[in-house]
């Protein structure tokens, strides 16, 4: 009798662990469900803040009679709203160099601002003009054509057409990816001309044209820091309507929800909207 209560209350025991090691196990699940939800939830919500952002940033780029209008020519800018913050850049397109608009000159220009080597420079320009080319001859002083692609070891050539994307960049021969990253966000393929607006433009860019970026850099800056982000007067200053804008809502945790776009003003011709999407990036930042 004692042997048999003793292998009893062992069972029993061994029943109450295995229970409470259910119960724990579903109770870390259910914790586990609801911190997800909860990190999906503040997404959503903190995207929908930046996008709020965006929205103003194009409300406030046109001018009225009872603010002045900002210009997007990449100076932070910002907006208090529903207890977040957000930071917002606005860049005109025409302050870009256009990969299929831009002639050789001022894409070598451009790579020697970036400071590459003037014969890396001449032969990345080359090969970029080469891409979008319809010939296959290879450009005055540089470039690349299939033969060099197949030299190289790539199993693909020169589309030999158009740029599709700004990041088809990273296929042509000479690029590389710290380059690139580097060079990215002062490329577009929706300007309309074949040279850039210098109000708009980066450093590089403002170098690659043949003028004093850091004097106009720094006039910029002041200009920034006497109105406190806000420019007195005018119209806006663009002929493209279209605009990078980056908007990053950090919430009272410190928790940032970046949304990265370019959009062009109008509707083209979709009912009940204003603008037009033609880049579209959003998700949570580390910092």
């Amino acid at each position: 009798m004692r042997r048999t209560r003793g292998a009893a209350l062992v069972l029993v025991l061994w029943l109450i662990a295995l229970l409470t090691a259910v119960v724990g196990g579903f109770a870390l699940s259910a914790r586990i469900e609801n911190l997800q939800q909860r990190v999906t939830g503040d997404d959503a919500i903190g995207q929908e803040h930046a996008r709020a952002g965006l929205e103003y940033a194009l409300y406030r780029l046109q001018p009225n009679a009872l603010q002045p209008p900002w210009l997007p020519d990449g100076r932070r800018y910002r907006w208090q709203f529903d207890t977040r913050r957000i930071d917002l850049r606005i860049i005109d397109e025409n302050g870009k160099i256009n990969l299929n608009l831009a002639d050789t000159a001022l894409l070598e220009a451009f790579l020697r601002a970036m400071e590459l080597e003037p014969g890396r420079a001449r032969q990345l320009a080359g090969a970029i003009a080469d891409w979008r080319d319809a010939d296959s001859l290879t450009q005055p002083g540089g470039g690349a054509e299939a033969a060099d692609y197949q030299a190289a070891g790539l199993p693909y050539g020169p589309r030999n057409g158009r740029f599709e994307t700004v990041g088809e960049l990273q296929r042509v021969l000479g690029m590389d990816n710290e380059l690139y990253e580097r060079m990215e966000p002062m490329l577009t393929l929706y300007s309309r001309q074949s040279r850039p607006d210098p109000r708009f433009a980066s450093g590089p860019v403002l170098t690659a044209l043949g003028l004093d970026a850091e004097r106009l850099l720094a006039e910029r800056e002041r200009a920034e820091a006497a109105e406190d982000g806000n420019v007195t007067g005018g119209t806006l200053a663009s002929g493209s309507g279209t605009y990078s804008i980056e908007s990053r809502a950090t919430d009272e945790r410190g928790r940032i929800s970046v949304l990265r776009a370019v959009v062009r003003m109008g509707s083209a011709g979709t009912p009940g909207t204003t603008y037009t999407v033609l880049r579209w990036e959003q998700g949570m930042a580390a910092r």
